[in-house]
């Protein structure tokens, strides 16, 4: 099986940082892309940003040039680095990734279990 790791969450007052990790492990050839999404209460969930295996990262526009997501390939970690942070962006942040694996051979999608990011005014 294969299993992600979420760690940074907490509490900090707006305008704040905090940096989250995820880390792969497991029984897998290679990751294809990793990335965080987040979900409020009474919300859908909604990607945050994405980094592929190449290294290209996309943002969500409320993003807003406040968050930077980067990885460690050799650890099979990602990293958000959240700055500026608004109480709009109280939420469960959620690890994603795509990897191929080895058994069953083929590509397969795996989501940590959240980390609580709570930001006050």
């Amino acid at each position: 099986q294969v299993q992600l790791v979420e760690s940074g969450g907490g509490l900090v007052q707006a305008g704040g940082s905090l940096r989250l990790s995820c880390a792969a492990s497991g029984s897998f050839f290679s990751i294809k892309a990793m990335g965080w999404y987040r979900q409020a209460p009474g919300k859908q969930r909604e990607l945050v940003a994405h980094m592929t295996s190449g290294g290209s990262t996309n943002y969500a526009d409320f993003v807003q040039g406040r968050f930077t997501v980067s990885g460690d390939n050799a650890k099979n970690t990602v990293y958000l680095q959240m700055n500026s942070l608004k109480p709009e962006d109280t939420a469960v942040y959620y690890c994603n990734t795509i990897v191929i694996s080895s058994r069953p051979l083929g590509s397969l999608e795996v989501w940590g279990q959240g980390t609580l990011v709570t930001v006050s005014s």
